[in-house]
Parts: structure tokens; C-alpha cells; sequence
């Protein structure tokens, strides 16, 4: 029994070191999500606000290899399978890339954005040339039927 025991923490330690142990986790949430998820419950309609959201951080999951959490947030949200056009995303929000923009996540130069306090500086990040989604920044945490009684 002690040496099945030392044999399960020697290979449990082993997956972990390999970053294994974690994406296992992520696979098993992601299929029990799966198999309980009911399909025949209709989605509520996506407001065009969440679908964009909602890509942003799809894009940002899959690019740090985080595919399970983008497969349930995907089928948790409803958003479609297919992903949207990064060019049609970066349209959208009215973001400019720069040539290195394009290989990082279009979230990482909104962030980059507000870290620079909206300066126009050549990173490596994208960067917004105009306000995200025509809100201002404080409407940006209130519901549609809020931002649009102002």
C-alpha cells in the first residue's frame, strides 16, 4: 500500500512539473460542463456588446493555450463556434493595429492602453485610436437600459 502510495504522489508530482496535471483538470471541468449541459435549453439572444466581449476573451484563451475554458465559455455563452474575423473585431471597436499588434490578442492592447493612460505609443501591443465600444468609461460596468437613459 506504501508503495502505491509513494508511486501516486511520484506521478502526480510528475504531471504537475509537466504542466499536465492542470490541462487534465481543465479537460475533466470541461467535459463533466459538457454532459450536464443541457442542449435543449434554448441560449438567451447575445446582446452585440457580449458577443464582442465574449470574442476578446476567446481570443485571449486560446492564445494562452487555455482551449478548454474557451470550449465552455463558448458553449456556456452561446457564442458562435465558428470565431470571429479579428479584422472584423478590431473594425468593431475601432482599433488601429500596428504590425506587431497582430501576433498578441487584441485584449492585450486594450490593456496596454489604459496601462499607458491611452498614450499613443509604439509597443508591441495593439492600441486603440478611439474610445472602446463609444462609451465612456464610467457607463462601461452599467446595463444597456442605464448607458442609454443618458
Amino acid at each position: 500500500i506504501l508503495t502505491d502510495l509513494f508511486m501516486v504522489i511520484v506521478l502526480r508530482d510528475t504531471l504537475e512539473k509537466r504542466g499536465a496535471l492542470g490541462q487534465i483538470k481543465a479537460r475533466i471541468r470541461a467535459e463533466v460542463f459538457n454532459a450536464l449541459d443541457d442542449q435543449s435549453e434554448p441560449r438567451p439572444p447575445l446582446s452585440h456588446e457580449n458577443l464582442l466581449i465574449n470574442e476578446l476573451i476567446r481570443e485571449y484563451l486560446e492564445y494562452n493555450k487555455y482551449k478548454y475554458a474557451a470550449s465552455v465559455l463558448t458553449a456556456e455563452s452561446g457564442q458562435p463556434e465558428m470565431p470571429l474575423d479579428r479584422e472584423f473585431l478590431a473594425k468593431e471597436l475601432n482599433i488601429v493595429e500596428d504590425a506587431n499588434g497582430k501576433s498578441v490578442p487584441l485584449l492585450y492592447g486594450i490593456i496596454s492602453h489604459f496601462l499607458h493612460g491611452g498614450k499613443e505609443e509604439s509597443t508591441q501591443n495593439t492600441l486603440p485610436k478611439v474610445s472602446l465600444l463609444n462609451y465612456p468609461k464610467q457607463n462601461l460596468g452599467k446595463t444597456t437600459t442605464e448607458r442609454n437613459q443618458k
